[in-house]
């Protein structure tokens, strides 16, 4: 799929609002970033049962329906879920996963709103979603005869809309709180193997663990629960949040010089936290260019080199995450930092000798 103007969650139902009640709409988006709730919410919010149909589980024969025969002729019978009244949000959840049979028995519900005699009722609205094929997600072609009777509505995570609705629906406040300082880890992209991913769903998955096991949550119960639910990385970090929690130690501290880097071997998922939390706030406090640079950021420019010193005589891999590119390549912190940091570290591993 090609590059697409993407929107946020609080932008659906301003979008929805002009186009799904006019035309069928497909919205596409990474898996567990919340297009099934964005649209029953809409739905609630115009006074609409929201009827979703999930295309990996069905069959051509769930949506036309069987046959049965009236004064002599036979008459295809849709089911239940769908002939109904009183007008409706029909959710294909699923759509571009669905069998090539399953998609064509959809045609009819999409362009024409009918199967078969029955219609929808007027007001009802029709509304799509599916998963990308970049997602490494079930993803099948969708005829362009079909792709050109939708409005294609592309979604993206935004940490600052899921803080928001987080705050509003009891989302654990260790969640909350590592989100709101680590925004980038709500949502990472699906992995080629099988293994536990961030998204927004995953973390409420995690919130609820965290809810059912209560204040006597054990460290390993911990480690379990969060390789389970999230990207590794993003796992190993909420674990040293969570020791930072309850033990009050804080990458603050340690770069005042209050406190060393932890270094027991059990402390490692902390180490790598705070490295990590050190990471970001060299992104944050360090200007892109040198000439932009105070005294004081120097002098936190020069800090930060001796604490990287500190870092990587406990553990050089993890002092290499510090200075490290991000997933696509790109780096994080500025280039004249990184240049003096690979001039000066010699000079300051021996001033500790």
């Amino acid at each position: 799929m090609q590059s697409a103007i993407t929107v946020t969650p609080t932008r659906i139902p301003e979008l929805l609002l002009g186009l799904a009640t006019v035309r069928p709409v497909f919205l596409w988006g990474a898996p567990g970033i919340g297009k099934s709730s964005l649209v029953r919410a809409f739905a609630e919010s115009l006074g609409l049962e929201c009827v979703s149909l999930l295309g990996t589980q069905l069959a051509p024969e769930d949506l036309i329906g069987v046959p049965q025969i009236h004064d002599g002729r036979t008459r295809f019978c849709p089911p239940e879920a769908i002939a109904r009244d009183e007008p409706y949000c029909l959710f294909l959840d699923e759509l571009n996963a669905a069998t090539p049979d399953v998609q064509k028995a959809f045609y009819s519900l999409i362009l024409d709103r009918r199967i078969g005699s029955y219609e929808l009722p007027a007001g009802s609205i029709v509304i799509g979603a599916g998963n990308r094929s970049t997602d490494n997600a079930l993803a099948r072609p969708i005829a362009s005869a079909l792709i050109n009777r939708l409005t294609h509505v592309h979604l993206q995570a935004s940490a600052k809309d899921w803080l928001v609705w987080a705050g509003e629906n009891g989302i654990h406040p260790w969640v909350t709180e590592y989100l709101t300082d680590r925004p980038d880890h709500l949502w990472s992209k699906a992995p080629k193997t099988e293994e536990a991913f961030s998204t927004p769903r995953s973390w409420h998955m995690l919130s609820d663990a965290l809810h059912s096991f209560g204040p006597t949550l054990d460290e390993d119960t911990l480690k379990v629960i969060t390789h389970g639910t999230l990207t590794p990385a993003h796992a190993v970090s909420f674990c040293g949040y969570a020791k930072i929690v309850r033990n009050a130690y804080g990458i603050d501290a340690i770069i005042k010089g209050d406190a060393p880097w932890p270094r027991r071997l059990e402390d490692r998922d902390l180490l790598y936290y705070l490295a990590d939390a050190f990471r970001g706030r060299l992104a944050k406090d360090l200007p892109d260019r040198k000439e932009h640079t105070s005294e004081a950021v120097r002098q936190t420019a020069y800090r930060s080199k001796a604490l990287l010193v500190q870092l990587a005589e406990i553990s050089v891999e993890v002092a290499q995450t510090v200075i490290a590119d991000d997933m696509d390549g790109n780096p994080v912190l500025p280039a004249w930092f990184l240049v003096e940091a690979a001039r000066d570290m010699p000079r300051l591993v021996e001033a500790r000798r």
